[in-house]
């Protein structure tokens, strides 16, 4: 199990012999020539058009930091990639379209079994490939304002400082994450929370999780928008039912074969509208920062990219915890409650006594991967150097101890069942 207690280590660098001084529980590396800074498994040596992709990831996210940096209006526009993203959601839309309109003329024009039956198989794929409302999560606690005032208000407090309407749900998982959705044909507002998250943050960070969470309403983000957001979720649809068949029989071999060419070709679109929006996923991103920044101020802001930079050892964290509940025997006879008490108290804890050195260590792994080309969140470190770099901002919305307190009642049903959940293994 690892230990909630810093654990210090002495070693010499292999590279340049400067003494290194850090807490075993972590990866240790050199300051001084960033040996081990970022152990993980080597990269393969990527071919020419990956080179391409990210020597043009790399220069589109030093540009669009320069711009962040230069303290211009960064609000999102619809520059020509947005223009051109619209433009193919629209044409996927429209063959979805097309197959329904061509199943019911099959149906209409007389043609006895056969129409009847290229009929119904247009208007069965058309219904696949339609685009869908949300819904709200029926296997997690879901939140109404009813259920937890307080924890409404905040969020009104909060939407209002970042020039939104506040959400009508909130739905409490177990991710070291969160996230904004929406549900029903009248596109209601969705948080998705994760408790882990919520638990290790301090309450000014939190106020800074809804504020740049919020912020996405407030930004027009292209890729979570109606038309494009429907027609990325109907190519990845269209994409995973044209997926090779496993084990083909011979004529499943032959169905295999002609498959190809439609799955690269829908392979390619999914890229392709993917690229054209991501350039504007990562301005909102930034843009959420910065409104985070001015609801709950510049170091609360600061405070939850340290966080999130540390999320991948709150996850082996919360994994040792659910190995060492199944190898402890029978199931306990303390409360629920009890359980879920012991498990958030452990990681708050162990967040503690994350040494500063694994939080520089993580930003200078960062620095060395670089800007990725398959996420919309630009790097962490970035995040973080682009909100310090900025004009230091003051809170909008500054938590009360009595809220917080009566927040943490509204949360501990949902607080007991995200712990027990954790403890058998499942997030």
């Amino acid at each position: 199990m690892t230990s909630a207690i810093a654990q210090e280590a002495v070693q010499p660098c292999p590279e340049c012999g400067t003494e290194i001084r850090g807490d075993s529980r972590f990866t240790v590396w050199c300051a001084a020539c960033d040996w081990n800074v970022d152990p993980g498994e080597p990269q393969p040596h990527p071919g020419r058009l990956e080179r391409a992709e990210r020597a043009l990831a790399r220069r589109h996210g030093e540009q669009l930091l320069a711009e962040m940096l230069s303290g211009h209006d960064a609000r999102p526009r619809r520059d020509a990639s947005a223009v051109a993203a619209t433009a193919l959601a629209l044409t996927v839309h429209g063959i979805t379209l097309a197959f329904a309109a061509g199943g019911v003329w099959c149906l209409v024009a007389g043609w006895g079994g056969v129409g009847i039956v290229a009929g119904l198989v247009l208007l069965a794929l058309a219904w696949m490939l339609a685009p869908r409302v949300g819904r709200l999560p029926d296997d997690l606690t879901v939140l109404l304002r009813g259920d937890a005032p307080e924890l409404f208000t905040l969020a009104d407090e909060v939407a209002e400082a970042v020039g939104t309407r506040s959400v009508d749900a909130i739905a409490v998982d177990g991710s070291i994450n969160a996230a904004v959705t929406t549900y029903g044909l009248r596109g209601r507002r969705l948080l998705m929370l994760g408790m882990p998250l919520w638990e290790v943050l301090t309450p000014e960070e939190r106020i800074a999780l809804l504020g740049h969470e919020l912020a996405h309403y407030a930004n027009g983000d292209t890729r979570n928008g109606l038309v494009v957001g429907t027609a990325i979720r109907t190519l990845s649809v269209w994409h995973h039912i044209l997926q090779p068949l496993p084990h083909p029989t011979g004529l499943e071999i032959i169905v295999n074969a002609l498959y190809v060419l439609p799955r690269l070709l829908i392979g390619g679109l999914l890229v392709l509208l993917v690229r054209l929006t991501s350039r504007a996923g990562t301005r909102a991103e930034y843009l959420a920062d910065r409104l985070a920044a001015r609801t709950a101020s510049t170091q609360a802001a600061v405070g939850l990219m340290d966080r999130l930079l540390i999320t991948d050892s709150l996850d082996l964290r919360l994994r040792t915890e659910a190995n060492r509940a199944a190898l402890g025997g029978p199931r306990s006879t303390r409360k629920a409650t009890d359980r879920a008490d012991e498990l958030w108290g452990t990681l708050t804890t162990y967040t503690a006594t994350i040494p500063e050195h694994e939080y520089e260590r993580q930003r200078r792994a960062g620095a060395r991967r670089g800007h990725q080309v398959d996420t919309t969140h630009p790097p962490t470190h970035l995040r973080r150097a682009c909100l310090l770099a900025g004009r230091p901002e003051t809170a909008a919305v500054v938590p009360q101890a009595h809220r917080t307190e009566l927040i943490a009642t509204e949360l501990a049903a949902a607080r007991t069942e995200v712990a027990r959940r954790l403890l058998r293994g499942g997030l």
